[in-house]
């Protein structure tokens, strides 16, 4: 049984076993589209002729939109996101808010360059239930040089607005590899 056809006011339901199964398609690497930008690759990945990165459908959010120094996901929280508090991990709200920051840094970076996070600071507010609805992450670059960026990010409760997490990143900008 999946979480989502567990009845939570059915006492029976709360031991019962469950399954999840996603599905995902692994794309190629960033280094594979050397003449688009990275906000062309985002643009890509939301129209769906580049794959969303597999840790989405692992976690359960997807990129929604992009735009310079901006980039939005959406995450479908459930039980299977708990910790022993049932409430959603908060490992859950830090990878998605890694995702967002670094889409946002990425949104701003010429064709062939890449990024990897070098600090991560999350705030967490408030918890989060599985049945809290859905999350919206929202990130945006503040600064993005020649070998560092920093960006900021916010989980929002889409039904009502309530922030959950923030969060801010320093990355650091890597130059194109060079073949050989």
């Amino acid at each position: 049984m999946t979480t989502f056809e567990i009845d939570p006011a059915d006492p029976a339901a709360a031991g019962a076993p469950r399954t999840r199964t996603h599905h995902w398609q692994a794309g190629p690497p960033i280094s594979a589209f050397p003449h688009l930008t990275g906000e062309e690759i985002l643009q890509e990945i939301i129209a769906g002729r580049i794959p969303q990165p597999p840790i989405g459908s692992t976690m359960g959010f997807r990129l929604v939109e992009a735009g310079p120094g901006t980039a939005v996901f959406d995450g479908e929280l459930g039980d299977h996101l708990f910790n022993p508090m049932n409430t959603v991990h908060g490992g859950y709200l830090a990878t998605l808010l890694d995702s967002a920051l670094g889409c946002a840094v990425l949104s701003r970076l010429p064709a062939g360059v890449g990024y990897t996070t070098t600090q991560l600071n999350v705030h967490m507010v408030r918890p989060l239930f599985a049945d809290s609805g859905q999350v919206r992450c929202e990130g945006v670059a503040l600064h993005v040089g020649r070998t560092i960026a920093t960006a900021e990010a916010r989980i929002i409760g889409c039904e009502d607005g309530r922030l959950f997490a923030h969060a801010t990143t320093t990355c650091a900008v890597l130059a194109p590899r060079r073949a050989g």
